[in-house]
Parts: structure tokens; sequence; C-alpha cells
């Protein structure tokens, strides 16, 4: 297990995803996109994951980008309808 299982929701298999496609850590999703993320995910896959996936994404890059947490943000339903702007310019809806 790496640092990743430590952001809510990402277990064994969101772990995995992550690592297929180049996130090993929480800091390596630090100012990404989590559309690009999902895009990545469904390409190594050949298939769209589910939009839960993204959600989750969303709450990973917003959960590796600041040291205090909103308890609702940490919620993977809270970014279901969210768009998410990174800190460093990325964003997503």
């Amino acid at each position: 297990m790496n640092d990743l299982r430590q952001i809510p929701g990402i277990g064994k298999n969101i772990e995995q995803d992550l690592i297929n496609i180049g996130y090993d850590s929480v800091a390596s999703l630090v100012g990404q996109n989590p559309e690009d993320i999902y895009l990545k995910d469904s390409l190594y896959k050949g298939f769209q994951e589910d939009k839960c996936q993204l959600y989750v994404f969303r709450l990973a890059v917003y959960y590796s980008e600041n040291e205090i947490h909103d308890p609702e943000k940490l919620k993977w339903w809270y970014w279901k309808d969210k768009k998410y702007t990174s800190k460093y310019g990325s964003d997503s809806r």
C-alpha cells in the first residue's frame, strides 16, 4: 500500500487504476486535471468507467493540493456536479 490510500474513497482497486496510468503517490496528483485522469483511465481500460470514478479523481486532486481539508469535500459525492479548479491552473467540470 502506498500513500494514495490515505485519500478518502481510494481503496485497492482505484489505487491500482491510478498506478496503471502513472500516478503513484498523492504528490503525483498535484496540479493534475481530474477529467484528464478519467480519460487516461478510460483509454487504459478500453472502456469508460462509471462517472463516480471521475468524482473520486476530483476528490483526490483536491486532497493532494490542500493541507487542510473541508470534511464535505472528502466525500466523493460532493464532487458529482462541482467544477474543480486546481490551485495550479488546471480545471475540471
